[in-house]
């Protein structure tokens, strides 16, 4: 017998659209802002505990709502935004589908507090998964005030797969720093618990707001852009080559004020930087498009981060040359500048008379075979043959070869390896290991990575072993990166760092873990957490584990770095002894065999 089909009580059906719009915390804060936005606001504050898992609070001073629009604001589909399909390839607004607070009013405790500036009294809501609790007037400032609690109360499975708070923090600051760096001329604060994270107030340009969002340093290492053609504007900045990091993180696109994201564009960026940056560094960039919305889609994923074009290529042509003028212009690139004042300088004859082609002297008579050669103005003195230089080389038949002194290698759990190695460098980032099966290729960052994360990893129960500094190193972090090193101060002094946090935003550190060779403390601590930040977290991981491979990644030797024979064969050892040497934490390959019948078959 046939299944029945039923309708679905909207209850339902908004639980599972919620499932596409709101994943995390972070989806909550990005549609609350971006209606704060669309309301007009010109401050907008959040306030967040247990980073958002309990609470998110969203104050605008924005138009606010009438009573009849704030208990339908919380349907499905209902918007102010559009009204016909045609709408569509006209968007100027951030929001449009009308999804979001029915969404977020299916999977959370919602209480809206909203104002009109002609209405005396404003509306005060209360809803629970869908249903209205309570609905009354209440006395509030002009604007509205929505208060979100325990997301994704009445779905205990997706609560459960919730990050650490640091993880979810993480991915609220990220989401908030991409709606903030369109509009420096809104007042912006984003405070955890009893943290300021951003205090971020009206700025008149673009580079103050990047300044303010991610530290006054960085407006030292900005390049500005600016094109306008007849199919795109494109302004903003991107970083000089110094500037560039090892990690993602700093890269933004920003279409008609919305956040995008666009890995071809991104490769035109990367090519304009070619042969001038370091091995595997990328830009930071901040690169904002302004385009007629209806020669782009932006009606693609309910995220609204992925815009189509209508001519990409060219977009891509313009954005490539763009940048590299404006790399050209600082210096950074060769470039030839047609707009200098000076004219070419070409030389001249001075007096009429016959033009001599250049021509070098040379010596007919000039024989290098000769004995004795005198032309040259020296006399070269025949040197006596050599006699008994055989004896020369007595007795070190018997010693070992020099390659018999880097043979010794820890044997590896297949049998295959079990063999006597010979070993060397290439191109300071590969080793290559003679094994009885071919030739092993290894990844020499990728090795210190795996040894690394298993030596942090053989006893977390254990203090770490911490090595003090000489001289305490003082860095000042910018506010997302000083709240997530106060998130994870606990487990990094387990691991052995010593230090202590001081404001504003400043860590004093006088020790790092004994395990980690010496090196800059500030650029361990950056990389880090720009390693921290980028890594994705597996819900199956401890938030131990995913730190001590950040830790790893960090501390690892890096590529181009000439490794000595002891340092080699201990690189070698260690990392066989491991107990998964084939991959890193991260499952990237650690090395490769290249098998000798393959290899035999290139000579056939």
């Amino acid at each position: 017998m046939a299944d029945i089909i039923r309708l679905l009580p909207d209850s339902v059906a908004n639980q599972i659209a919620a499932g596409e719009v709101i994943q995390r915390p972070a989806s909550v804060v990005k549609e609350m802002m971006e209606n704060a936005v669309d309301a007009g606001a010109q401050a907008i504050h959040i306030q967040l505990s247990q980073a958002g898992k309990n609470m998110i609070q969203v104050i605008d001073d924005g138009c606010g709502m009438s009573e009849t629009d704030a208990r339908l604001a919380f349907e499905r589909h209902a918007t102010s935004k559009i009204t016909s399909a045609e709408d569509l390839f006209s968007i100027r607004t951030m929001g449009f589908r009308g999804e979001a607070l029915a969404s977020i009013a299916a999977v959370a405790q919602v209480e809206l507090k909203t104002k009109r500036k002609e209405d005396e009294l404003g509306t005060h809501i209360i809803i629970e998964g869908s249903e209205v609790k309570e609905q009354k007037p209440v006395s509030c400032k002009v604007g509205s005030n929505f208060m979100i609690r325990n997301l994704f109360f009445n779905i205990p499975a997706r609560r459960r797969f919730l990050k650490t708070n640091a993880t979810e923090l993480k991915h609220i600051i990220t989401a908030f720093q991409r709606i903030v760096l369109t509009l420096p001329r809104i007042h912006f604060s984003l405070k955890h618990q009893e943290t300021l994270i951003y205090d971020l107030p009206h700025v008149e340009n673009l580079r103050q707001r990047i300044s303010g969002i991610f530290g006054k340093n960085v407006n030292q290492h900005l390049i500005p852009l600016r094109v306008e053609t007849s199919l795109v504007n494109i302004q903003g900045f991107i970083g000089k080559p110094e500037f560039a990091k090892k990690t993602f993180g700093e890269q933004y696109f920003f279409t008609n004020q919305r956040f995008l994201k666009h890995p071809y564009f991104h490769r035109a960026v990367t090519e304009a930087y070619q042969k001038i940056l370091p091995p595997e560094a990328i830009p930071t960039y901040f690169i904002y498009f302004e385009i007629d919305p209806d020669k782009i889609d932006i009606n693609i994923h309910p995220t609204k981060t992925e815009i189509k074009f209508e001519d990409e290529r060219s977009v891509w042509q313009i954005l490539h040359a763009t940048v590299r003028e404006a790399l050209g212009k600082h210096n950074i690139v060769p470039s030839i500048d047609f707009e200098l004042g000076t004219p070419i300088d070409i030389p001249v004859a001075q007096s009429a008379g016959n033009v001599h082609p250049p021509s070098i002297p040379v010596n007919p008579d000039y024989n290098p075979f000769r004995e004795e050669e005198k032309s040259l103005g020296f006399q070269r003195k025949k040197e006596p043959p050599l006699h008994n230089w055989e004896k020369l080389y007595e007795g070190f038949e018997q010693e070992k070869t020099p390659q018999d002194h880097i043979t010794s290698f820890s044997s590896y759990h297949e049998e295959d390896l079990i063999v006597p190695a010979v070993f060397f460098q290439f191109k300071q980032k590969y080793i290559l290991l003679s094994v009885k099966s071919g030739l092993m290729i290894i990844d020499q960052k990728r090795a210190h990575q795996r040894v690394l994360f298993e030596t942090f990893m053989q006893d977390v129960r254990q203090q770490g072993v911490t090595q003090k500094l000489l001289y305490p190193e003082h860095i000042v972090l910018n506010p997302a990166d000083f709240t997530l090193i106060s998130e994870m101060e606990d487990e990094l002094k387990h691991f052995g760092f010593s230090f202590e946090l001081t404001d504003p935003f400043g860590i004093t550190i006088s020790g790092i873990p004994a395990q980690i060779p010496q090196t800059d403390p500030k650029i361990l601590i950056n990389s880090l957490l720009e390693t921290y930040k980028n890594t994705l977290s597996d819900p199956t991981i401890s938030p131990r584990e995913q730190l001590a491979h950040s830790m790893a990644v960090a501390a690892a030797i890096p590529y181009g770095k000439n490794l000595s024979i002891a340092e080699i064969q201990d690189l070698i050892d260690r990392l066989f002894a491991c107990k998964s040497p084939s991959f890193t934490a991260s499952g990237r390959t650690v090395f490769y065999i290249l098998p000798s019948a393959e290899l035999e078959n290139f000579f056939e």
